[in-house]
């Protein structure tokens, strides 16, 4: 479990290394240039990618990494949420299986995966099937109108979006992109914490208090 969570950091880290779309590097590539500007190039880092991985990239490249960083930050939000929800004493109501074990009979955080007291098999692999089926079939551009990586109204889900003037769109989207970015970082901390509570060096953190 330990190599699986350091894998899972180490991966946590490079997609947020390269998400956070670039900086400072020397201005010897045109490529790289082309991208200062890019939304998410921001103070205080401004243009940031530490590990190259712009360097000689166009743009499709770099709207396929930006789509990635999205992603990511989408699933961390809720992954974040949900930490505070569940270690709040919120669950959902009801049975979770067949046998009448309720949802809060299981543990928070990454335990409820992983562990002596992790949900059935049946249930990990319910929750696969149905993110690849998000994946698949739901959380892209279906009907290709989308206006920028991870626009997925598909015609549909738009929420006033049109009303907006084009200075607005830019701020919503790099919000998003900031608490995206928030939540990644947030997320790995809150999974650090959470195995240093197994070697007796857990924290008491604001608001979900001591992760166990």
């Amino acid at each position: 479990l330990i190599e699986t969570m350091k894998l899972i950091i180490a991966a946590t880290l490079a997609a947020s290394a390269a998400a956070f779309a670039p900086a400072k590097v020397a201005q010897t590539s045109t490529s790289l240039n082309a991208f200062e500007d890019e939304l998410g190039a921001q103070p205080p880092l401004g243009f940031f990618d530490p590990l190259g991985m712009l360097t000689d990239a166009d743009q499709e490249r770099f709207d396929r990494l930006r789509y990635v960083e999205l992603k990511h930050g989408r699933i961390c939000q809720l992954a974040f949420l949900g930490q505070i929800v569940t270690r709040n004493g919120i669950h959902l109501p009801g049975p979770i299986d067949m046998a009448g074990d309720s949802f809060d009979s299981y543990p928070n955080g990454i335990a409820a995966l992983f562990g002596e007291n992790a949900i059935p098999t049946a249930g990990l692999l319910q929750i696969i099937a149905f993110v690849g089926f998000l994946e698949l079939g739901v959380m892209k551009d279906v009907t290709g109108e989308a206006e920028f990586p991870g626009d997925f109204r598909n015609g549909a889900l738009d929420f006033g979006w049109d009303s907006f003037d084009e200075e607005t769109k830019l701020t919503k989207r790099a919000v998003e992109l900031n608490n995206g970015r928030a939540a990644q970082f947030g997320i790995l901390g809150l999974m650090v914490h959470e195995k240093l509570g197994e070697i007796d060096m857990a924290a008491d953190l604001p608001i979900i208090g001591t992760l166990q």
